[in-house]
């Protein structure tokens, strides 16, 4: 089982990111479970979203405290929140920003990657410069750093369920998946 971590801030999409990802794990025949846990809701507060994916039923309902991967999509809530909190020794750590990953000290030897989502989102119109929807782009990259989903599957799943801007989400996620950064990527 695959369990995801997504930190990010009410209205950058981190509860819609978590379910694409569940949807497009489901479209390739696995069993997912997606949920968020809140804090004060509003716009701007931190978020938390959980994503579980695996090959047979997944029947744990708990957040998830020891994650395989966690996503970071604003790397103001590096000074809030402990994100590698309980990430396991061989988990991997996705931050939306732009440094190169070895610029980012999390504390922690995990793999980093990174991807500048802020901008990505911007360029495609989605959400504001002031306050960019980061989420499908965030995805990009979080599927190219993991292989945890095809990236045609997550474009599809993307294009089908975005509630608004399909293409330009479409393309914000392609995009980051190009752009992501890692020790371990090509």
């Amino acid at each position: 089982m695959k369990e995801i971590r997504f930190h990010g801030r009410g209205g950058q999409g981190a509860v819609t990111a978590s379910e694409f990802l569940a949807r497009a794990a489901f479209a390739e025949e696995n069993d997912v479970q997606s949920f968020p846990m809140y804090g004060v809701e509003r716009r701007g507060a931190p978020v938390t979203a959980f994503t579980r994916v695996d090959s047979k039923a997944v029947r744990n309902k708990a957040q998830i405290h020891e994650p395989d991967i966690v996503i970071v999509m604003d790397m103001a809530l590096l000074d809030a929140v402990d994100v590698t909190d309980g990430l396991k020794p061989d988990g991997k750590v996705i931050l939306n920003t732009e440094k190169a990953p070895e610029e980012v000290d999390l504390g922690v030897d995990n793999p980093k990657y990174t991807v500048d989502a802020s901008s990505i989102a911007v360029e495609h119109r989605l959400g504001s410069e002031v306050a960019p929807i980061v989420n499908t782009a965030i995805l990009g990259a979080v599927v190219r750093a993991t292989g945890l989903v095809k990236i045609e599957t997550l474009v599809d799943v993307v294009r089908k369920n975005a509630p608004a801007k399909k293409e330009e989400n479409a393309k914000a996620t392609e995009q980051a998946y190009e752009e992501v950064r890692g020790e371990d990527l090509e």
